[in-house]
């Protein structure tokens, strides 16, 4: 072993002068590359081949100059290399370890890279041959799993992931890359959680490792029986539960704080003095240059966390210290009316480093990430981060014990939520936003999004969703008569203006959408106020503003109740879903039909032109003992989210898109391999 580290440091010391590592390893690559094999004259070729630095560039080169016949022909070297790549994990020479990942990298690229439908060989059969491939795997996982699970060099275990995010990514689709049947075998399940369990190696390999057990849940997850999801959905270790929360808190605060460092820089200087100065001409302008990278993998992986463990709803509540990640997260505890997130605490020199006032939680961070991507959803990736974002509000919003924090008056908490510069409003200042309940943050969002969204490529599919969260936490409020005190005003002025925009744009929007599915549930959420109102509106003169909203917007609702009766009396294609419409429109039709001539009546008695809203509300509460309203069935029942099938194609083309930005970023040219082999050279 001495003459062996002796050798390899004298290699590594000639390596920065004359170079003659490079010359040896390709004249090595050369060999393999041959039709003879390489250890027949040179009996020692192998040990000496991982001895040497990975010629990373040379290596991928060869194998992409080679076509697949080419390939076939050395199909026996090459299975040859995979297999004294296994061997070499096992080796104690640490240098050798670090060599056989990087071959083994670029093999399994390489190798991919050739497996097209022309080609005419089987990717396994190449790298290990049939017969060999289940103990080849067997001995591959193993080793992974002990390199991941020991007390070696972290560096070390960051390569171990970069190779099997490798091996997972070498497929646009993951399902169809039939080496993972061996990684379903010979699971890594353990050592993923053990890292997201343990400090530090949370905090350095967290993020891959959550995004490696994303993906590995995605496999052929419709087809068979993909035990990774079976042992994601029954995790009730606390603790490991809480470091993956803590992982994808830290990677969605990451993009929070660059998006705000990018808005503040555009809030000064010459563009921001252009845009003040000229007014709203500019705001898309400035909206587009604020823009960073959406993350998708932390999505999907907090969407499989949600979406599969119940166990995890409560790590959204979990306080910890939003940077830094350096303890564990700690029993929620409400928050005072002054408590800001760690952000703004680092940000606000005369805040008093009080360590519970440095606080926030996974789902304050996912509501400012979410405020953040829904913003814009004309680019793709924001499109699909905006829907996988309403689609984990939806699960979140259909869970008992989620809207039970979400809920709960004893867990105030401030969030600053970002909002689409408009012209007709001004930005909120941090200090007006309220401590209310979590569940308030969500509606602000939704309202948000309503109200921002109404333009000419109508997301109509996000429109629906939006919206059944919304109808999700009002019938829980109803079923357990939480009377949350939230401005209801805002939500139902909101949707009032969506009917109103949906008639407005009636021609453009039914030749793409079925436009009354979405009307009916906007209509049928006011049939929710105006039936359980009384049990969860926080006062009885909320109950009165909703009577008093109606009653003032009362065309738009008289407009839609003309436009769907004109399409329910016709035999064209929206007869029926316009019928459904006219139907629920009773109730509110009977509001309107009673409080009119009351309101028109007692403005001629008192001969006022116009009366003022205290004098509407008087009319109403004198009002309510006449009105006749009919008892309508299944406001409070919606249907559970289910992803499959209606969303098994989403899925299927977003874990393609993530898996091509994982592998662009698993680049092997990205890892530093001077860095690795300076970190060995002591223990060379």
């Amino acid at each position: 072993m001495a003459q062996v580290e002796k050798k390899a440091g004298l290699l590594r010391k000639s390596s920065a002068s004359k170079k003659p590592l490079k010359e040896k390893v390709v004249l090595m690559y050369d060999e393999i590359f041959a039709k003879d094999d390489p250890a027949k004259n040179n009996p020692r070729f192998w040990e000496e081949l991982f001895l040497m630095r990975v010629n990373l560039e040379y290596l991928e080169g060869k194998l992409e100059s080679l076509d697949g016949d080419d390939l076939m022909k050395i199909k026996d070297n090459v299975n040859s290399l995979f297999h004294h790549c296994i061997q070499a994990l096992g080796e104690e020479h640490q240098i050798k370890v670090v060599n056989a990942l990087q071959t083994l990298c670029a093999l399994l690229w390489g190798v991919h890279q050739k497996n097209k439908s022309t080609s005419g060989f089987d990717i396994i059969n190449m790298l290990m041959g049939f017969d060999k491939a289940e103990l080849r795997m067997k001995d591959l996982m193993e080793s992974l799993d002990t390199l991941l699970c020991g007390e070696g060099s972290e560096s070390l275990k960051s390569l171990c992931l970069k190779l099997l995010l490798c091996l997972v990514t070498v497929t646009d689709n993951i399902s169809q890359n039939s080496i993972l049947e061996y990684v379903m075998i010979n699971s890594i399940f353990e050592a993923i959680l053990q890292i997201l369990s343990t400090d530090p190696s949370r905090r350095q390999h967290g993020y891959d490792a959550v995004v490696l057990l994303a993906l590995l849940v995605n496999y052929r997850k419709y087809e068979s029986v993909n035990p990774y999801i079976v042992k994601l959905s029954i995790i009730d270790d606390e603790t490991t539960l809480n470091g993956m929360g803590l992982v994808l808190s830290q990677a969605l605060s990451e993009y929070n704080r660059q998006y705000r460092d990018k808005e503040e820089e555009n809030q000064g200087g010459f563009f921001s003095a252009i845009t003040n100065m000229v007014g709203s001409m500019f705001i898309s302008d400035a909206d587009e240059k604020i823009s960073v990278q959406t993350n998708e993998a932390v999505l999907l992986a907090l969407y499989e966390a949600v979406h599969l463990n119940r166990n995890f709803i409560t790590v959204l509540a979990q306080s910890h210290p939003e940077i830094g990640m350096v303890s564990p997260p700690t029993t929620p505890v409400p928050t005072t009316p002054t408590t800001p997130s760690s952000m703004d605490v680092m940000n606000s020199a005369e805040l008093p480093l009080d360590p519970n006032l440095q606080t926030s939680n996974l789902l304050i961070t996912f509501l400012k990430y979410s405020s953040i991507v829904m913003q814009d959803t004309k680019d793709e990736h924001r499109l699909n981060s905006a829907k996988l974002c309403l689609i984990i509000l939806s699960c979140i919003a259909e869970d008992q014990y989620a809207n039970s924090f979400l809920h709960d008056d004893n867990m105030n908490f401030r969030v600053n939520l970002h909002r689409m510069p408009m012209r007709h409003r001004k930005k909120a200042a941090d200090k007006n936003i309220p401590s209310r309940p979590l569940a308030c943050a969500v509606l602000d969002l939704m309202v948000e999004f309503i109200v921002t969204h109404m333009m000419k490529e109508f997301p109509m599919d996000l429109y629906m969703r939006c919206v059944q969260v919304v109808h999700k936490l009002i019938c829980y409020q109803k079923k357990c008569r939480v009377r949350l005190h939230y401005t209801w005003r805002e939500l139902w002025s909101a949707l009032i203006n969506l009917l109103k925009f949906l008639m407005s744009n009636e021609t453009t929007l039914l030749s793409k959408y079925n436009i009354f599915q979405l009307a009916l549930q906007v209509v049928n959420l006011f049939n929710m106020f105006i039936t359980y109102g009384d049990t969860f509106l926080p006062t009885p003169n909320s109950y009165d503003e909703l009577y008093y909203e109606i009653v003032r917007m009362h065309q738009v609702f008289d407009n839609l109740y003309c436009m769907v009766l004109r399409l329910s009396t016709n035999t064209g294609q929206w007869k029926e879903a316009a019928s459904k419409v006219t139907h629920a429109l009773v109730n509110v039709r009977a509001i309107i039909n009673h409080f009119n001539p009351k309101i028109e009546s007692y403005a001629a008695v008192n001969h006022i032109s116009q009366l003022s809203e205290d004098q509407v509300l008087e009319v109403v509460r004198s009002n309510y003992d006449t009105l006749t309203l009919k008892l309508q069935d299944g406001l409070d029942q919606y249907e559970r989210y289910s992803e499959q099938p209606k969303e098994a194609a989403f899925f299927k083309e977003l874990v393609r898109s993530i898996s091509l930005n994982v592998r662009k970023n698993v680049s092997l040219n990205t890892l530093s391999q001077d860095f690795l082999l300076k970190e060995f050279s002591s223990i060379s």
